[in-house]
């Protein structure tokens, strides 16, 4: 069959982006690629945007840059996301925070549905309720006894407002009828920091940042958060044991400006799938066998040879 010049022309122009397009993809990535976290390092988001960077890295075959951008409970990063190129080459390391933020606040410069593409789930965790060891009490039951007989002086530290410990805690507070006040900070690290220092007292946090400590000595842990014990903590009861109905976790996933071409999507989402049927990337994860916490304490170091900053842009290389 003949067809007229005209509709051949016509046909052939419409094929011509979808070919351009597969063929881009075909030959991602092409150079760096930067992934953006909306905390400051040391924490859980980037623990596993780093281990889950590596990774992706070594598949993909180019190098992964990974840029912290902490503040407003991740909505600083989220908008620069937003405004990146649609390319593939920004990507965001999307988390509980996101979703929490969609109903925190009254306006946002963005619609996280809208403007951020899904590309993968990855990773879901859960808080650890830990103390400070000056902190008497051993059990949720006696915390919760010893809050009540000194009313106002509990303080507890955030990844701030908005973040699952900041929630976790406050959820807490209205099922346990206790009075705590809350200390928010530009991330896990830093509240960490205090937490070992003694300004705060009390801590819901995300289990990876916080268990190198717990293993140390260095916090007390009193309950994790999901409705089943942790694996990574297998003796540290549930704050359900305690106070039944309660539960939280944070989730972590990866994510794209919108109109990112579907190929580079689903190639991406292909990577990551692979990286979390790996078994040993499994474990590194869940903190089993290799442990996140290695991983913690070398980016901790690091920033303290900075002379204590932190938030900059690390470099994942291939390799």
């Amino acid at each position: 069959m003949r067809l007229p010049r005209r509709k051949f022309l016509h046909l052939a122009a419409g094929a011509l982006p979808a070919v351009s397009r597969f063929a881009w993809a075909q030959g991602y990535p092409s150079r760096p690629v930067r992934i953006i976290a909306g905390f400051p390092a040391g924490g859980t988001a980037d623990i596993t945007v780093r281990l889950v960077g590596q990774w992706l890295s070594e598949r993909i075959g180019q190098s992964l840059v990974i840029e912290n951008r902490a503040g407003a409970g991740s909505n600083i990063a989220t908008e620069a996301v937003v405004r990146a190129a649609p390319d593939g080459y920004t990507l965001f390391w999307a988390t509980s925070a996101n979703a929490i933020n969609a109903t925190l606040y009254d306006k946002l410069n963005y619609n996280f549905i809208r403007d951020i593409l899904p590309i993968t789930g990855a990773i879901r965790f859960p808080n650890v309720m830990e103390v400070n060891p000056s902190i008497p009490a051993k059990t949720v039951a006696e915390f919760i006894a010893y809050t009540k007989a000194n009313p106002g002086k509990i303080s507890y530290g955030s990844g701030g407002i908005g973040t699952t410990s900041h929630l976790s805690a406050e959820l807490f507070k209205m099922m346990a009828g206790v009075d705590m006040f809350h200390v928010p900070y530009r991330g896990a690290a830093p509240a960490l920091t205090d937490l070992l220092g003694g300004q705060v007292q009390v801590m819901i946090d995300n289990m990876p940042s916080s268990i190198e400590y717990i293993r140390a000595g260095r916090l007390r842990p009193l309950a994790v958060t999901t409705r089943e014990r942790s694996g990574a903590l297998p003796d540290i009861p549930t704050v359900s044991d305690f106070l039944p109905g309660y539960e939280a976790s944070v989730w972590f996933g990866l994510g794209a400006p919108k109109n990112t071409p579907a190929e580079i999507v689903g190639k991406l989402n292909q990577e990551i799938n692979a990286a979390l049927a790996d078994p040993n990337m499994k474990a590194r994860l869940t903190d089993r066998r290799y442990g996140t916490c290695g991983l913690a304490r070398r980016l901790r170091q690091a920033h303290r040879r900075r002379n204590g900053e932190v938030g900059q842009g690390g470099q994942v290389h291939r390799g």
